[in-house]
């Protein structure tokens, strides 16, 4: 069942920059390996995903939704968390969502296969393998603390990931002008 390995070393690499407490979004959470990490480090955790079965085990983690989330309405309209983790899933009409969902100030762990990847393994469609720089591109608006994007070879596979930062705007100065 997806979802029961050990929790993405890219994650575990990148989760010190979560807030203490931090709300804490598993999208495509599968059983719940990164909602069981996050869950560990005292953080609270919601996982989504479209597999009851997945669920069921998820749910030992956090509080869980199940939704198609690419054939069905997004089930988390106006949330925002601090906390964003989206590993081994691509489906590029959720990326606006998938920013929406990022609180200020909150991060994004994202890892997923990329091109190449197809001459190796599943998956092999070019639906669900990120172009080279898609990442950057996609969530262009964040900081970027990390990014990296080629081959691994423990086990051989392709990938792109990104640890980005939602910043604050700056606010405008305020100037008083007085007369005298």
């Amino acid at each position: 069942m997806h979802g029961t390995e050990d929790p993405s070393l890219w994650v575990q690499q990148w989760s010190h920059l979560a807030k203490p407490q931090s709300q804490i979004l598993d999208l495509a959470c599968g059983a719940g390996r990164h909602m069981h990490y996050f869950q560990g480090l005292g953080h609270q955790c919601t996982g989504v995903d479209r597999s009851a079965e997945a669920l069921k085990e998820a749910s030992a983690f956090g509080h869980v939704v199940e939704a198609d989330i690419e054939d069905g309405p997004w089930p988390l309209v106006g949330q925002t968390f601090d906390v964003v983790v989206v590993t081994n899933y691509l489906w590029r009409p959720l990326m606006p969502r998938i920013l929406e969902s990022l609180a200020p100030e909150g991060l994004l762990i994202y890892e997923t296969f990329a091109l190449g990847h197809e001459k190796i393994g599943k998956p092999s469609r070019p639906d669900f393998l990120l172009k080279p720089g898609e990442l950057l591109a996609t969530f262009a608006a964040l900081r970027v603390i990390a990014y990296e994007d080629g081959f691994w070879n423990q086990p051989a596979k392709f990938i792109q990931r990104i640890a980005a930062v939602r910043q604050v705007s700056a606010q405008p100065r305020q100037f008083c002008l007085s007369s005298r």
